[in-house]
């Protein structure tokens, strides 16, 4: 990337008011929250210790989002397995909402 084009980028970023700036950050937060639970999700849960509460409070967050998602959408069959798209579609609406705002993605 070239000095000018991320000279642009950091402009647009500043030129946004503060609460859009904050409703940026909050999305890409969420979106990190989300890749987490969707690489977790892989592997067995933790039994105890400080992971399970880390999993706890990632699952309490997205849960509220892709619970009604699972409900509209179901997963789609892939011989003797389900492949779940609501993670999927909520990465592309945190995209068009972080594009129709102005935000740069991970760019707090």
């Amino acid at each position: 990337m070239t000095a000018h084009a991320y000279l642009a980028k950091c402009t647009c970023l500043l030129g946004l008011s503060s609460g859009l700036r904050l409703i940026c950050a909050a999305l890409s937060i969420y979106w990190l929250i989300l890749f987490v639970r969707i690489i977790a999700s892989w592997f067995p849960p933790p039994r105890e210790g400080p992971l399970r509460g880390l999993m706890r409070g990632v699952y309490a967050l997205t849960d509220p989002i892709l619970r009604p998602l699972r409900s509209l959408v179901p997963p789609i069959r892939a011989g003797m397995m389900a492949i779940d798209i609501s993670p999927i579609i909520v990465f592309i609406l945190i995209g068009v909402l972080q594009r129709a705002i102005g935000c740069l993605g991970f760019g707090f």
